[in-house]
């Protein structure tokens, strides 16, 4: 079984990668996707949505991330998927699920699926500037108004030359409303070669064992379920692919200390005004799986100096071990001019 975390545009970034990585389980991440928009990006564009370039394209737990492109144009993001691989990328992902409708505007994100010729030129060009030992793969929905037309759009990203499909179990018109549709993954996996993996609505154990089953994949891709339940990954790969007796993930006492990793990291990326909200917004998943998370959550919910965020944090939770785990990648700090637009399973606020 393989593991794959998603990106969460404004919630699941290079900060929360790297302290859901580190409780481990997850096999590869997937970056939130790098806009293309009609030119060749500088290298620090790259480089502000994943820092992990300057760590070998991985994770602090050694975990590699893919990086993620998003636009329409083939020749753009042929030339930055190019530049992506030699910044160090460990292969590049496509971005044909996003229902914002800003991007979707634009004819980027989901919007593409209403055009498989266009899929198929995208995909193909960009495997044509990318060099051929690393992979090219793309994530989409079932489709954008309906999902008529999943299975050809997934043929055409096949036969451009994806190397791997993850499959979202809703269309653009569904947005993030419950359920995701994992038997139309099952229809996707029929009409295509390459392995695909189902993605949407994996809270818990239970959910990605019905996933597997109605979906025929082998490989699922975990968003705000691991977000909520950072040892969700272990607690999936325990139960469902070795069998074990515990799927218990990831206790409480081993979480916390991640708490002040988050705020180490979020610093010189986020403008000080939002500090305090990127904390909350993570407890308030925690709090969702782990009783000890919804008290942190009331304590700090009222807090919105960063001062006084670290001042709780410094009296009320144990620091990590390793003091000097936080400062390993290069950051850029945000404008706080960023908006959320789209993510795995559910749009949040960015910084």
């Amino acid at each position: 079984m393989t593991l794959l975390l998603a990106p969460m545009e404004g919630l699941l970034d290079a900060p929360l990668r790297d302290v859901l990585t580190r409780t481990g389980g997850i096999d590869r991440c997937v970056s939130e996707f790098i806009r293309v928009t009609g030119t060749l990006l500088p290298e620090r564009a790259f480089r502000r949505v994943m820092p992990e370039l300057d760590n070998g394209g991985r994770t602090w737990a050694g975990v590699p991330v893919r990086g993620q492109l998003l636009g329409s144009d083939p020749a753009c993001l042929a030339d930055n998927a190019a530049r992506l691989a030699e910044l160090g990328s460990p292969g590049v992902d496509l971005n044909f699920g996003c229902p914002a409708r800003v991007v979707n505007r634009h004819g980027g994100g989901a919007a593409l699926l209403q055009d498989p010729d266009l899929l198929h030129r995208i995909v193909s060009t960009v495997r044509q500037a990318v060099p051929a030992h690393l992979p090219v793969t793309a994530k989409m929905r079932l489709g954008f108004h309906d999902d008529a037309d999943a299975e050809t759009c997934a043929q055409a990203l096949e036969a451009g030359g994806a190397s791997e499909l993850v499959v979202h179990g809703r269309t653009k018109a569904h947005g993030y409303r419950p359920p995701a549709y994992w038997d139309r993954i099952a229809d996707v996996r029929q009409a295509v070669r390459i392995p695909v993996v189902a993605n949407g609505e994996i809270w818990n154990v239970a959910d990605a064992r019905r996933c597997v089953q109605e979906s025929g994949c082998d490989a699922l891709m975990l968003g705000r379920g691991m977000v909520a339940d950072p040892g969700l990954a272990l607690a999936v790969r325990t139960e469902l692919a070795w069998g074990g007796a515990d799927a218990s993930g990831v206790p409480w006492a081993t979480l916390e200390p991640l708490l002040h990793v988050y705020w180490a990291l979020i610093a010189p990326r986020v403008v000080p005004r939002h500090r305090p909200g990127r904390l909350k917004q993570w407890l308030n998943f925690l709090r969702r799986r782990h009783p000890q998370a919804e008290l942190a959550y009331q304590a700090v919910r009222t807090l919105n100096d960063p001062r006084q965020i670290d001042a709780w944090l410094h009296a009320h939770v144990p620091a990590p071990a390793d003091q000097g785990a936080t400062d390993h990648t290069r950051t850029e700090a945000c404008t706080g001019t960023c908006t959320a637009t789209c993510g795995d399973n559910a749009a949040v606020t960015a910084c």
